[in-house]
């Protein structure tokens, strides 16, 4: 992987979630930079069909093939979409990344993912703000945050419900795709879902601000020592793994699926074992690994006035968190939308595991942050 940007390098990383409600943790992105965004057109549908997980893996993979392309590059991951920062050098080939990625979802899981590439320059010619916050939950992970309403007017123009002269400007023509499969290296999901070990996963997406308030009421109000979803006694792994199918298309570069899928399956049996038995090889320990997972497992987004979280609640403490929040909606105060799940899921970015480079995108059972997303839009239409 490549250094980190060096503007992004001047950040002070945030070791804990909530110092990312920390302004002075940002910093504006560089005008000479790219706002990647993608978004998949129809996920509600697609996760009441049972795609979630197909839903989750297209959205990782725009962040895996740019991140393959550029380095370490900044992103955040949304559950039916995702945002990632390009530096200059990387904007044409960006375009090209970000085509092959849209193909490979329409033609491996028949979803819809809307891709859009644009300067920052333009972004905030338009008056809008885009500041950037490095989280590291491990010495080696990094995960973008966002303040100012700038990926918010990206996502939305590509999304058709913006600017149009800035979707204009993002638009990835099909003459940007040249036929070639999309790097994803990297990109998986091998463990099982996350089984609560409190009661239930909650999905939560927020519209609003004082975030830092909200998120240490709702913890309060949780019961709970910390917001997070993932924990050792939920991370299990088992063989075959789920998105064993999956990683094999994201794999095969136009080879053979079923040699790809033998392939997998031999390295996610071997992998089984050692995690079933802790084993060790050299550097690598199974148990340290399963502990650097949690380390790196992010279960939340923040990107301007957009909160969204995944957290293992209390069943009882479910009704209270859902009243704190009816009370704020009430007073004008947010909008947001919820969905109560018995599971989370994992899709996991592994550049190397023995050396910790690894991030594990985590989203509420059953597509919860799509579900929770809806609600919230059904909110938003209605006020």
């Amino acid at each position: 992987m490549a250094d980190i940007p060096s503007f992004y390098d001047t950040l002070t990383p945030m070791k804990e979630p909530g110092q990312v409600f920390d302004s002075r943790n940002y910093i504006a992105v560089p005008d000479s930079w790219y706002i990647a965004v993608s978004d998949i057109k129809g996920s509600t549908a697609a996760v009441e069909t049972g795609q979630h997980s197909d839903v989750n893996f297209a959205a990782a993979a725009m962040i895996a093939s740019l991140n393959n392309l550029c380095g370490g590059i900044p992103y955040q991951f949304g559950g039916d979409g995702a945002v990632a920062l390009v530096p200059p050098e990387h904007a044409q080939t960006a375009r090209r990344s970000l085509a092959q990625t849209r193909r490979f979802a329409r033609e491996e899981f028949k979803l819809d993912l809307r891709v859009g590439l644009a300067p920052v320059s333009e972004v905030t010619r338009r008056g809008k703000d885009v500041r950037v916050g490095r989280y590291q939950p491990a010495s080696t992970s990094n995960y973008a945050v966002f303040l100012g309403d700038g990926v918010d007017l990206m996502e939305s123009s590509v999304k058709g419900r913006g600017d149009d002269s800035l979707a204009s400007l993002a638009m990835i023509g099909d003459a940007d795709d040249d036929g070639q499969p999309p790097d994803l290296t990297g990109l998986s999901c091998r463990w099982t879902p996350l089984r609560s070990a409190r009661g239930k996963m909650v999905a939560l997406v927020v519209r609003g601000d004082e975030h830092g308030r909200l998120h240490s009421d709702l913890t309060r109000e949780a019961g709970v020592p910390a917001l997070n979803a993932a924990s050792l006694e939920s991370l299990q792994a088992r063989w075959p793994p789920k998105g064993m199918i999956r990683e094999a298309k994201a794999r095969k570069q136009g080879g053979s699926l079923a040699l790809m899928t033998l392939l997998v399956g031999l390295e996610t049996l071997v992998a089984y074992i050692f995690v079933k038995y802790k084993l060790k090889l050299g550097k690598f320990s199974a148990e340290q690994y399963r502990r650097d997972v949690l380390k790196g497992a992010v279960d939340f987004a923040r990107s301007g006035e957009s909160l969204a979280l995944v957290f293992d609640c209390p069943t009882d403490r479910i009704e209270r968190v859902r009243a704190y929040l009816d009370a704020r909606a009430a007073k004008g105060d947010l909008q947001y939308g919820m969905h109560v799940s018995d599971h989370a899921v994992m899709t996991c970015l592994v550049t190397s595991a023995t050396d910790d480079k690894h991030v594990h995108f985590v989203d509420g059972g059953d597509g919860g942050y799509t579900r929770a997303a809806t609600q919230l839009k059904a909110r938003l239409r209605v006020d």
